[in-house]
């Protein structure tokens, strides 16, 4: 079936990487692996930093008249089977496919939508409305954690619902090869910027100081706006334990990661963390909160340890207890690989994708 994917937020070609671009790229991957044709609908970007009437209604004239041009295109060489959108929510809303599906009768499709009624204020309503109609309309709304479908389901219970685990391509996490150093290595890999990321950053140094009596050393792998600040945060921490080596080709991380013993990035705010799930298919496990969607990759005293959301002094002491036990880094280091390698490759969600597209639009291969 020939499929129009758009990703409001960030288009797959965006110059700029991060786990939103990754997972929108992996998504096509999946679709394609599962038998689809894929089209990138649009690359315009629907994204508001803040709240807005007047940044929203520019948005509606720039959709508009992407809408006027989808529908001239699609009128002289068809139209596509379905609309597939990923990620629509309150700062990113879909203002094309709904209106170009009702149009054309083909099947709306949603991935990793999300509604907080916490954000009904002011101009984001707006935005929220859309988000919310979207999921209405959708064939099925295809949700990554048990969050999300909670959050939309609240809002819109009467719409289709189908659950896809959050996964990697595992391909280039296969023929790993690893270099034996005395000290544990610990890693971090995370873009610098302010919001969830600095406090994840703020609550690392913090627990790191809590350990610093345990030989170790920690490689942060990421840079950013506030790669100053951050760096300014760890200074309270002996600067030979301290290894920055800011951003990298997303093709560079299975090799990086590939002399990890252990992985500690708290996840604070964290939609689920593509991040968790390569570090544990390079066999590390990993220290995280218990907190949004990252019990969705962790699985806590099996592939890592989870902690209760803002306690520093837990995070630090299950990094401790990793730091202490190598034989329990191994074990969970084997048993998160086999996680990964098993049920969140590309050819598991390729299947699963099939599944819900052949159940809820009729799409088989």
């Amino acid at each position: 079936m020939k499929i129009a994917f758009h990703a409001p937020l960030k288009s797959p070609d965006h110059p700029v990487p991060s786990g939103d671009r990754q997972m929108a790229r992996m998504l096509i991957e999946a679709l394609c692996l599962a038998g689809h044709e894929i089209v990138i609908a649009s690359d315009l970007r629907t994204f508001s930093r803040d709240a807005s009437e007047a940044a929203f209604a520019a948005l509606c004239s720039e959709a508009e008249r992407e809408i006027v041009r989808l529908r001239e295109l699609w009128r002289r060489e068809g139209p596509p089977e379905a609309w597939f959108c990923y990620h629509p929510y309150y700062k990113a809303p879909d203002l094309l496919g709904p209106r170009l599906s009702a149009e054309f009768s083909i099947p709306y499709i949603t991935a990793e939508s999300s509604y907080s009624y916490r954000r009904n204020t002011g101009a984001w309503r707006l935005a929220q409305d859309e988000v919310a109609a979207g999921a209405r309309q959708a064939a099925v709304n295809i949700c990554f954690t048990h969050r999300d479908r909670e959050g939309l389901q609240e809002a819109t219970p009467s719409a289709r619902y189908a659950m896809l685990a959050p996964f990697i391509d595992v391909s280039p996490f296969r023929e790993l090869r690893r270099t034996k150093v005395d000290e544990c290595r610990l890693f971090a890999v995370a873009m610098m910027r302010s919001g969830d990321k600095m406090d994840s950053y703020r609550m690392l140094a913090r627990a790191l100081t809590l350990v610093v009596d345990l030989p170790w050393r920690l490689t942060v792998v990421g840079d950013g706006p506030a790669r100053a600040e951050v760096h300014e945060i760890f200074t309270g921490l002996p600067a030979e334990r301290l290894e920055w080596r800011g951003e990298v080709e997303p093709q560079a991380i299975p090799g990086i990661l590939a002399d990890g013993d252990l992985y500690v990035w708290p996840g604070c705010g964290e939609a689920y963390g593509l991040s968790y799930l390569e570090a544990e298919a390079a066999g590390m496990p990993v220290v995280a909160q218990r907190t949004a969607g990252v019990p969705e990759v962790v699985r806590d005293e099996e592939t890592g340890l989870l902690t209760p959301a803002g306690d520093v002094e837990a995070f630090a002491a299950a990094i401790r207890r990793l730091l202490s036990d190598e034989a329990l880094r191994v074990q969970f280091g084997g048993r998160a690989r086999h996680f990964v390698f098993e049920e969140r490759s590309l050819p598991a969600a390729a299947a699963r994708l099939g599944e819900i597209l052949s159940e809820f639009v009729g799409m088989g291969r």
